[in-house]
């Protein structure tokens, strides 16, 4: 099943640094369908992504899929 989570970029010394958007326990927000992240993401930075709307900044926010295949594609440790 496809998961996505949300991601911010806010270091204006480091704009290539994306950070997850967490929990307070510190996982990353995760959600079932991609409009209920942009709608989350929306309710947590509402001006940054009404920026983006307008092309009126950089690109700060995202939505991003997690890889359901992640742990195919890393070596495990045996």
């Amino acid at each position: 099943m496809t998961a996505f989570k949300l991601q911010v970029q806010d270091d204006d010394e480091r704009p290539e640094h994306w950070r997850d958007v967490t929990t307070a326990e510190g996982l990353p927000l995760v959600f079932k369908s991609e409009l209920e992240a942009r709608e989350k993401l929306a309710q947590l930075f509402p001006v940054l992504v009404k920026l983006e709307q307008f092309a009126a900044d950089r690109k700060r926010t995202r939505v991003v899929v997690i890889n359901p295949y992640d742990d195919i594609d890393n070596p495990k440790d045996e």
